[in-house]
């Protein structure tokens, strides 16, 4: 298959959830909510991340277990210094990247 068909795949599922996922989003943002509310959607991102990523991390192929244990750790240290989501997600994927190339 080309690369034609894969961008259609991502355009098409953009186009069909952007609207679904935005649209509360700008209702939400305008609602006062408790601190409670506010810290636990706060962390519904890295919730959403964690289960979707971390069962890669025990499952990973082609010998690059420790590159994914190096981009764990460093998520992990990047998450416990209170860096932003894309920050940690962006420093793991680097150190596993040059992990994989080092090796």
């Amino acid at each position: 298959m080309d690369s034609k068909y894969y961008i259609s795949i991502v355009l098409m599922s953009f186009l069909m959830t952007y609207p679904i996922r935005s649209i509360p989003a700008l209702f939400i943002s305008k609602l006062e909510l408790s601190p409670y509310w506010q810290r636990f959607l706060d962390l519904v991102p890295y919730t959403a991340l964690t289960a979707l990523v971390f069962p890669g991390v025990f499952y990973c192929i082609d010998n690059n277990q420790y590159a994914a244990y190096i981009g764990t750790a460093v998520a992990l240290v990047a998450a416990i210094a209170k860096m932003s989501l894309s920050v940690v997600v962006l420093l793991a994927v680097a150190a596993a990247y040059i992990a994989i190339v080092a090796v």
